[in-house]
């Protein structure tokens, strides 16, 4: 009688071929570890590159929302207003449009894909050699050692605070963006809706961007109402009203954006002329807002017509991250990350990289 069936599973190893296939695949792996890397693809903060570091983007929500709400009211406006006002009053209307729009997309992706004046954090052995110059003012072992400077700026005296994440002392007018987690110079303040900080390097972009929106939403505004006010003419206002639907849509858009725009335009030309940041006026830097002695602005020329040349028409300065530049192979990149371990050749001690007061 015949006893069960057993089914017997031999597995086999990669053979000779596969041995190859693998020697060749860690081989090209080894190969692609050894190529030159740009600085870009080891940034360690949240800023996204694009186009091989060409491009940087901290955002991506808010940019996004105001493209398509821009997109939308203009593309509109080009379809269903101005063929209208075109015939009835003059070819003007869709020329000034063009225009005031190309120029806003322009400032706007100026704006969020440019370096806003980020400073390169620093490496671990110039940040080792700063904490041991810290330690060194330290007066005793019980108190911690001081983790501010001061300088002094046209007779005004300015600390500078020390930045635990980048490791180094921030220059005057330098902050640490809690979301993009970079220090920037001249920072002014975050913006979610162009995606990327605002600070020393484009600046000038922003301001651009919106004054020539304002610009754009009342011009648009003014359009539709015209267009609306012209085809109720010979009619009932209600019927033009369902008869345009999408006109309709553009007018509510422009009427809730204006203020907001026009209000922080009004804001921006306010600090434009005072040679301030968004981030010194909420602070009161340079004012009695925290209950003390009004300071004078160190930064401000005296005259409105300097601080206006001096924030827009200066020039501008270089990226100082070089992100397209290649990695050295024997400098040690800046990281955020803490680390424990002896750095350049010292001993390990705990008031070493990361360690705090």
């Amino acid at each position: 009688k015949p006893g069960p069936a057993i089914t017997v599973i031999v597995q086999k190893g990669p053979g000779r071929l596969g041995a190859e296939r693998l020697a060749g695949a860690g081989n090209r792996e080894a190969a692609s570890d050894k190529r030159p890397r740009r600085k870009w693809e080891v940034f360690r903060t949240a800023t996204a590159f694009y186009c091989g570091g060409s491009l940087m983007l901290a955002g991506h929500g808010g940019f996004a929302l105001t493209l398509l709400l821009i997109l939308t009211t203009t593309v509109l406006f080009f379809v269903f207003d101005c063929p209208f006002l075109a015939r009835q009053l003059t070819l003007a209307i869709p020329i000034i449009a063009a225009i005031l729009f190309f120029f806003v997309m322009s400032c706007l992706l100026q704006t969020s894909f440019t370096d806003p004046g980020i400073l390169p954090r620093a490496t671990v052995c110039e940040a080792a050699a700063l904490e041991k110059q810290i330690d060194n003012t330290g007066s005793s072992t019980y108190r911690p050692p001081p983790r501010t400077q001061e300088v002094m700026i046209n007779g005004q005296m300015v600390k500078l605070k020390y930045c635990f994440t980048c490791k180094m002392f921030r220059p005057p007018r330098t902050s640490h963006c809690s979301v993009c987690d970079n220090c920037v110079e001249r920072f002014d303040h975050h913006c979610p809706w162009v995606g990327n900080c605002v600070g020393r390097r484009n600046y000038r972009f922003f301001y651009a961007f919106i004054l020539s929106l304002s610009f754009l939403t009342a011009f648009i505004f003014a359009c539709v109402v015209t267009h609306l006010t012209l085809r109720s003419q010979g009619s009932n206002f209600l019927s033009t009203l369902k008869e345009t639907p999408l006109t309709v849509l553009e007018l509510v858009i422009c009427f809730f954006s204006i203020w907001s725009i026009l209000g922080l335009s009004g804001f921006h030309t306010y600090l434009v002329a005072s040679n301030l940041t968004t981030n010194e006026d909420i602070k009161g830097s340079w004012s009695s807002k925290r209950g003390g002695e009004a300071s004078v602005n160190p930064y401000s020329h005296k005259s409105v017509i300097t601080n206006c040349c001096a924030v827009l028409c200066g020039p501008l300065p270089p990226s100082l991250i070089d992100r397209r530049g290649f990695v050295q192979p024997d400098t040690l990149l800046p990281s955020p990350i803490r680390s424990d371990e002896p750095a350049c050749g010292a001993k390990a001690d705990a008031n070493m990289v990361g360690g705090h007061p």
